[in-house]
This record gives structure tokens, sequence and C-alpha cells, in this order.
């Protein structure tokens, strides 16, 4: 696969204090390759420098030092953010716009012709789940999670092949949330790539290809969701759930490698190893028991999130 997005020994410094200068590294020697057509997450606490890199790559911050291209492309030829589309984590409109007119704005900045902005400028309101009465409301009428929708909108109104999301699900409920998880999950079918800063492991878990994780600055880890949080050294552990069924009696006839658990309405069995799995499902099967579930457990995005962003 195509690297569409390529950082290298990128870091930036900020100047603080007013009489004696300190300088404080926001951002320290990331490298970092996206591959195209995919939603690509990126992770890390508050400050860990995630927002200060997406600003870099829109050239709304200039890098201490360092370099990164988008598209084949140094980050400073302004030809590729043509091919692009951003939405920052707090987006701001000119308050007396309508979503209509703001849309129709950044149509002609793109140079689109009338009638495909006004196609566009409808099709992805829709989208977005703006209701149709407030396609021509001032914007500040809006809501929060009404403008994120908005500033989502207007990222996609050029069909980039890349578009950067920062914090794309901040100020939305949870039927926005799912709504906008939605669409970003179908656009790398239509040949877009998601760059997409979240704090919100869930939707980073159920949306992401591939992750990296940022800690004070560093990369602290980055690849192939899966292969990330499968690796580790522990054996493999399965969650077992039977019905009518007695914990005494069950943990009297298993040995150490189940752990019995009498729930409410039922009872849980923690198997370590899949070869003790067969005698687990015996001994409840003995017991008189009925079987519900049977699960892998397996390491989460917030375990690896927490194990690699905290020292």
């Amino acid at each position: 696969m195509t690297d569409v997005i390529e950082i290298t020994n990128l870091s930036k410094d900020y100047e603080t204090g007013f009489w004696k200068k300190k300088k404080v590294r926001a951002l320290d020697d990331l490298t970092l390759s996206v591959h195209g057509q995919q939603i690509f997450g990126f992770l890390g606490e508050n400050g860990a420098g995630k927002t200060t890199t997406i600003k870099i790559l829109m050239t709304l911050l200039f890098p201490s030092s360092g370099t990164a291209q988008i598209l084949g492309r140094d980050i400073s030829d302004r030809s590729v953010h043509s091919r692009i589309g951003y939405c920052p984590e707090n987006p701001y409109f000119y308050d007396y716009l309508t979503a209509r007119e703001l849309m129709n704005y950044f149509g002609e900045l793109f140079q689109l012709e009338p009638k495909v902005r006004k196609r566009r400028t409808e099709e992805l309101l829709t989208k977005v789940g703006l209701d149709e009465k407030d396609w021509n409301k001032q914007l500040r009428k809006f809501s929060k999670g009404m403008l994120q929708r908005v500033g989502l909108a207007q990222s996609l109104i050029n069909e980039p092949e890349i578009v950067f999301l920062d914090e794309p699900m901040s100020g939305l409920d949870p039927i926005g949330r799912r709504e906008i998880r939605e669409l970003i999950a179908n656009l790398p079918a239509n040949g877009t790539t998601v760059f997409m800063s979240t704090h919100i492991l869930s939707d980073a878990e159920a949306l992401c290809d591939e992750v990296a994780i940022l800690r004070r600055g560093r990369l602290a880890a980055a690849g192939k969701l899966h292969d990330l949080v499968s690796e580790s050294n522990e054996r493999e552990s399965f969650e077992i759930v039977i019905a009518n069924a007695d914990a005494d009696k069950l943990t009297r006839s298993l040995n150490g490698n189940v752990e019995v658990k009498q729930r409410a309405a039922d009872v849980l069995m923690i198997v370590d190893g899949e070869e003790n799995v067969e005698e687990a499902l015996r001994a409840a099967h003995d017991a008189g028991g009925k079987l519900i579930s049977i699960n892998p457990i397996r390491r989460s995005l917030e375990d690896l999130f927490v194990e690699k962003a905290r020292d």
C-alpha cells in the first residue's frame, strides 16, 4: 500500500515565559507513515502533541525541525491543499452565515461549479445528520454538536483524498456519534483516507485499521490495531457463561485453571488456556448447566492505551 502521509523526525518547540523564556517541546522527533484508503487513529493524552501534529500538517503551525509530506508532496506545497479536507476540534465559522452559505463558500474556494456545490452541499448536510430545516439558519444559533456536523460536512465538500479530523465526535450525543461514525466508516470505500485524532477509544477501536499512540510528544506505539492489541506474553483466557448451574459444585469438580463466579442470573467461568475449555464445558454439563456464551478474553485498545500513553 502507498504511504499518503510521511512524517520524518518532526519536532515542535514552544517558547513560554516573559522575561526568561523557556522552550517546551510539544512534539519530539516524530516519524510516522500512513497508508492510503484506511482509517488511521491518532491517540494520546491531553497535551501529547496530537493537535500540534495536525496543525503542522495543515501548515497552521511551522515545525522546529523535521519534514512531512502529504500525497508525495511537501506540506509547504499549497497545491496539495485542494486534495485534502480538515475539520478542527472546535470549528469556528463566521456566525452570520447559514449552513448552506458556508458550504457554498467552501465549495467556491475549491472552484466547484455552482451545480456541483449545490449537490454536494445537500448530500453532505444530509449525511452528517443536520435537519433540512436548519440549513438556512445562521450558525450563531447552532449548538456545539450542530457546528461539529457542519464542520465535518465542509471538510468533505471537495471529495478529498485525505481528510484530517481532530476529535470529530466532540459535542455529539450518542445518536449523533453513531451517525458520524457510520459516515466516517464508509469514507475509505469511496477512496478517502481518514487521519483521525480522538479521545473516544471505543470509536477508535470500532473504526481504525491502524493507530499511533503519542506520549509526551514522542511516538509510543504504531501499527495495525489488531496486531498491537494482540501483543502479549500472557496465555489466552476465555469467559464462559453458564445458566442453571451451581457455582460451588462447579468449583469442586474443576482444577485451579478455572475461576468460577456466581452471578445473579448465571455463573461466569474464567478459563486459563484453550486446553482447559473442554474440561470446563464438561463440568458445566455434568452439573446440569446450560451454555450461554463462550468468548476469548483479549486486551482492549483501552488497555493498550493506558500501557503505552503513561510511564
